[in-house]
């Protein structure tokens, strides 16, 4: 039976051969049989996470807290230059240009990612806004949140600013940014399950050294990716307590 991996569904659309890649290049790496599951909807995701359909996923922070403390995933490796951060935007035609002028009765595009969510909301309270007093529209990706702004179903959007940057520049055009977080240490994570334990030294090491690795630099570029480092039990637990205060 092969090990399963999966993705975070917020990933760019332009990236779904890359992850392809990168399975097929684990396998080689590892000399194991991997199959890549990818899913559009967090709440499908998380079903099979918890029915253990899963064994090495690339977690967002949110799901990352699940699978560590829940289901005894351990994080292996962050993405190198890459943080989660949250863009609040809106059509280029919106008379908007702050968050504070946003008024009760909005319409917001959002997604069922929580961590984007929830940093969205908390940006949202210098408005005086919160889910009492505006209209939410949940959507399965961050083009459909564009599209809905573009066609003015919504009045304002959240975005993770790594799927704001990737869509097209014809979309961005139609758009203005207001405002995006600046946390910095809230990250995706790749996590092995306990299926996992007797490879995880050997993939820690291909991870590390994709990089150094001509075919692995192919790889990365089509992920979208520069490379990854290592990621501590402590910084694991860092990040997780503060995703873990941010939602309460």
């Amino acid at each position: 039976m092969p090990l399963n991996l999966t993705v975070s569904p917020d990933f760019a659309p332009d990236h779904i051969s890359g992850w392809f890649y990168f399975n097929t290049f684990l396998q080689r790496q590892l000399g194991i049989p991997i199959h890549l599951e990818l899913y559009d909807s967090f709440a499908k995701q998380r079903e099979d996470i918890r029915q253990g359909k899963v064994d090495l996923s690339y977690a967002n922070p949110y799901d990352a807290s699940m699978l560590v403390r829940e289901l005894g995933f351990k994080a292996l490796a962050k993405p190198k230059q890459k943080t989660d951060e949250t863009v609040i935007a809106v059509s280029a035609h919106s008379d908007i240009t702050a968050v504070e002028e946003l008024k009760p009765g909005s319409v917001l595009a959002t997604t069922d990612d929580p961590d984007v969510h929830t940093m969205g909301m908390i940006m949202l309270e210098s408005a005086d806004l919160d889910e009492s007093n505006i209209e939410l529209k949940t959507l399965k990706n961050y083009v459909l949140v564009a599209k809905s702004l573009l066609k003015g179903e919504a009045d304002v959007g959240f975005f993770l600013k790594q799927g704001y940057d990737e869509l097209s520049q014809l979309i961005r055009s139609e758009m203005r940014p207001l405002v995006s977080s600046q946390i910095g240490v809230i990250h995706h994570v790749l996590l092995a399950g306990p299926a996992f334990n007797e490879h995880q030294e050997a993939l820690s090491q291909t991870l590390l050294t994709m990089v150094d690795d001509p075919k692995g630099q192919g790889v990365l570029k089509n992920m979208g990716l520069v490379g990854w480092e290592a990621m501590s039990e402590e910084d694991t637990e860092f990040m997780i307590d503060l995703i873990d205060t941010l939602v309460e």
